[in-house]
């Protein structure tokens, strides 16, 4: 029986130790007229990984005030420590021993007696609500999913003093008072019917303030607006010879966005300064199939409650659930602290089974956005699953396929998918379309253990946008001169019909995020000068925080040298390293392609002949990091594409995944990328780096100590490595 049952909770991920802190509940429950105030969340799960290793609880120690032993008024889940007498104890509903070390959650009653957690919770479910040994009544009992029970559907759960870096399922609940009427009805927010029209969103912060205050809050962004963006140009050499024509001369622009004015992570990421970064509003569109059952799941809640804690007051957040079909659990809702509440529970009532239908999810969140009264600056959707699309899209020509998802995104502005491919049975290729067609990014989280940090290097991104709708605008300097292409990856270019002018839309960029992009000009000979202008380059963007166009004032020129004869020319590093970048690009694309067609071995021979073209490039011989980066990426990639089962299940994500990165030079995960150490990192920001390390240091609410780690840029100097 012991064997059988221990089986059986592997399956059902039950092999998981939480830790409940010390939690002081009051002695009655609110009155009707103050059941509107808000509590903090209760936030309870320790940071999972992905064996499952058990968790000690903390000692006292400090500030820290969690008990060793229950008390009447404190019921605790623990995690049993490993001595002679715990080994002893057994449980007294299944009659198994409650031995440590082994993944088994253990709860003590406020009657001091202890049992398996998943025993307790399945005998309370049934109605039992006295201690199976001493059958004293408690006042406190343990459930996995939240429980209505206070006025105008919101849901009870512990106050104020719990850690805030988690929010997985399991709470301690307290039993209603017996002054309350048992007859009274008990609505639950997350188990209504939609509504026809998703326009029930939360209405923006500073909508109901007076006129006078309005102008007030305008004044105060625009003193918080961001700087300026940041415009360079270097020309692929610095002379050519007068009597000499160079075709596809080689001309990089590059941008940098401004930093947020203050401190980088109060300003950022502290919900007092939400005034200082553009709000979000965030829809995230969760697979919960049979697929995700267990850990898997687990992991996905305690995700979500690191995304809902970071989120502040002024951004807005809905969760979208789908399997078989889609629900929307959670409207759009300002993250004030009653807001994180709800979320949270909304996110704990998870439950896994069915199919893995996408285009459904993608329909309910597409309608969010579409259907809001309100729109904050910043819109985006986060979209997770790890199985393939069981159900059919319908193209609009009336034939069955499975890639026309463009239309299930939402209409006019584009509003970009971030997808995550969970584990090695996604579908890689549909995510990464839909990633791609909305201007999103597509990562693969191959390792489970992963999905929170590659969760923080997203929205480190989207809590961070200081530029939108960027756009660089080119123009011949000279009569002679011809734009003969504008290399920009998935960044949508126009090239006017005389070659004479073009455009780059570069979109959003991310506090200090960059972006490079090479046009290549034919310079004709000139004997009548000795400096010769190529381009002008001018950019303008909307500043998020005062919602204003800001043009730099003045053009950035491209000139060169003409003379009669030059000595030995020196090709610009900066130039070098974006060429292999874009070489680089366009190698895993032409693998991807030949071994989607079925022939591995040419797809690891593209890879191999870029990979010994970069390694022969003047930047990699000086020890450019880029260089050392893209080579064992290639390395990488190679060895995913060994044969058709690694491909398939790993190789195929990995590329494509870097595909996402490169083409649009955003930071994508890729297994354990997230790592600010990690060579394949070329494009973190340093939000990005910031909160991807609070989520690997943040451990039952204890916040990072000291000066969180940034990641080396990878514009900087080149340098040995």
């Amino acid at each position: 029986m012991g064997s059988k049952w221990r089986k059986a909770k592997l399956a059902l991920g039950m092999n998981m130790c939480l830790y409940v802190p010390h939690q002081k509940l009051e002695d009655s429950l609110p009155s009707s007229s103050s059941s509107a105030s808000s509590t903090s969340i209760a936030n309870v799960a320790s940071r999972l990984s992905t064996d499952s290793v058990p968790l000690s609880p903390v000692s006292p120690s400090g500030n820290d005030c969690r008990p060793t032993t229950p008390t009447p008024s404190s019921s605790g889940l623990r995690v049993s420590k490993s001595s002679p007498k715990s080994s002893k104890r057994t449980c007294s509903i299944c009659l198994t021993a409650m031995k440590p070390g082994q993944g088994h959650a253990i709860f003590t009653a406020e009657c001091s007696h202890s049992f398996h957690f998943h025993c307790i919770t399945s005998n309370v479910k049934h109605g039992n609500q006295i201690c199976p040994v001493c059958r004293a009544k408690w006042k406190e009992i343990p459930f996995q999913s939240p429980a209505s029970d206070l006025p105008n559907g919101r849901s009870r759960i512990n106050p104020a003093d719990w850690p805030r870096d988690d929010a997985w399922t399991t709470v301690v609940r307290r039993l209603p008072s017996p002054r309350l009427d048992p007859t009274r009805q008990i609505s639950s927010l997350f188990h209504t019917s939609e509504p026809g029209t998703f326009d029930d969103d939360e209405v923006l912060d500073l909508q109901h303030e007076t006129t006078e205050e309005n102008v007030f809050a305008n004044d105060a962004a625009k003193n918080n607006s961001i700087g300026s963006i940041e415009v360079k140009t270097y020309p692929e050499v610095s002379a050519i010879p007068r009597a000499t024509c160079h075709n596809n001369f080689a001309i990089l622009i590059h941008l940098k966005a401004p930093h947020p004015s203050g401190g980088r992570n109060e300003t950022m990421f502290s919900p007092t300064t939400q005034n200082s970064r553009a709000p979000v509003d965030l829809v995230t569109v969760l697979d919960v199939s049979g697929s995700m059952a267990g850990t898997k799941i687990a992991l996905l809640k305690r995700a979500m409650g690191f995304v809902i804690q970071h989120l502040g007051p002024s951004d807005r957040l809905s969760v979208i659930a789908f399997s078989s079909t889609a629900r929307r659990l959670f409207p759009l809702r300002r993250m004030t602290e009653t807001g994180q509440q709800e979320a949270l529970q909304a996110v704990n009532s998870l439950t896994s089974n069915g199919g893995t239908n996408i285009a459904e999810g993608l329909r309910k969140a597409a309608k969010v956005i579409g259907d809001r009264k309100w729109k904050n600056p910043v819109g985006s959707i986060i979209l997770l699953s790890d199985g393939q699309d069981t159900y059919t899209v319908t193209s609009p020509s009336g034939a069955h396929s499975r890639t026309d998802y463009r239309s299930l995104l939402p209409a006019g502005p584009c509003i970009p998918v971030h997808a995550f491919g969970f584990g090695a049975d996604h579908d890689a290729s549909s995510m990464h379309s839909i990633s791609e067609i909305s201007g999103g990014t597509f990562s693969f989280i191959e390792a489970e253990g992963v999905i929170q940090d590659a969760f923080a290097q997203c929205i480190g991104g989207l809590l961070s946008v200081v530029v939108q709708e960027a756009c660089l605008k080119v123009q011949c300097a000279h009569p002679n001169l011809v734009i003969n292409s504008i290399k920009a990856g998935s960044y949508r270019t126009s090239l006017a019909a005389d070659a004479k002018t073009g455009s780059i839309d570069a979109g959003d960029l991310y506090a200090e995020e960059e972006r490079d992009f090479l046009v290549t000009v034919n310079v004709p000979v000139d004997e009548s000068c000795d400096e010769m202008s190529l381009l002008k380059v001018q950019c303008i963007y909307r500043d998020p925080i005062s919602k204003e166009m800001v043009s730099l004032e003045e053009a950035n020129e491209v000139k060169i040298q003409r003379p009669t004869i030059i000595g030995q020319t020196v090709v610009s590093m900066e130039v070098d390293r974006q060429r292999n970048r874009l070489r680089t690009a366009e190698a895993m694309a032409e693998a991807r392609s030949a071994a989607e067609h079925g022939d591995l071995t040419a797809a690891v021979s593209i890879l191999e002949s870029c990979r010994r073209a970069l390694s022969e490039t003047i930047s990699a011989q000086a020890g450019d990091r880029l260089c050392i980066a893209l080579c064992a990426e290639l390395k990488e990639m190679q060895e995913r594409m060994a044969n058709r089962r690694v491909y398939e299940s790993s190789g195929r994500a990995y590329v494509l995944s870097g595909l996402s990165s490169h083409s649009w030079q955003r930071a994508t995960a890729r297994g354990d990328s997230t790592n600010s150490t990690s060579l394949v990192q070329a494009y973190q920001t340093p939000t990005m780096t910031d909160m991807v390390t609070r989520s690997q240091t943040m451990f039952f609410g204890n916040p990072p100590q000291g000066k969180l780690r940034q990641t080396q840029s990878f514009s900087a100097h080149p340098e040995a490595r």
